[in-house]
């Protein structure tokens, strides 16, 4: 994966974090009101470890984004287990060759990815979110405010593996 790529994109969720949960142009008094912490308990959290994990957790996600924005991968995979896949002259090597040709910047830019993104929050990040929430007695606030972070972040993730990675 190309590396520059994947760090920007794993950034994302930390970047628009800073400014999604922000008290004063964002939403992080809704959220501490919605989450019944308060501000002196979420001043005391070990930032550094927090955002350590955060990277990590970005990270993984990224990857996660990689295989569902960019459709080539799908294609490619059905080859890894074939003897010839890495030889270039061979008869695999030449229809994977092939395929990229005809099909390699099919559905490769920032919107497409974006939708992707999309998707990827309201089916993944949004039942996981709301469920947790449900279990907590959290409200619909809670909810709304943590899944659109996550859709939005995986939206500009999304489009940017998908415009940007070069297979």
């Amino acid at each position: 994966m190309d590396i520059l790529v994947f760090i920007a994109a794993a950034l994302v969720p930390l970047i628009f974090g800073a400014i999604w949960y922000n008290p004063k142009f964002g939403f992080g008094n809704a959220w501490l009101k919605a989450s019944g912490i308060t501000n002196k308990y979420a001043r005391g959290a070990n930032m550094p470890v927090v955002m350590g994990f955060m990277l990590l957790f970005s990270s993984m996600l990224t990857l996660s984004l990689t295989r569902s924005t960019i459709h080539q991968n799908a294609f490619e995979s059905l080859f890894y287990d074939d003897p010839e896949f890495s030889n270039v002259n061979s008869e695999t090597g030449k229809y994977i060759a092939d395929f990229y040709d005809r099909y390699g910047e099919k559905h490769r830019s920032f919107g497409h990815g974006a939708l992707h993104g999309i998707l990827t929050g309201l089916f993944m990040a949004l039942p996981f979110i709301a469920s947790g929430a449900l279990f907590e007695r959290r409200g619909f606030k809670y909810i709304a405010i943590h899944a659109g972070y996550w859709t939005i972040s995986c939206a500009i993730m999304g489009g940017i593996i998908c415009a940007f990675y070069k297979t």
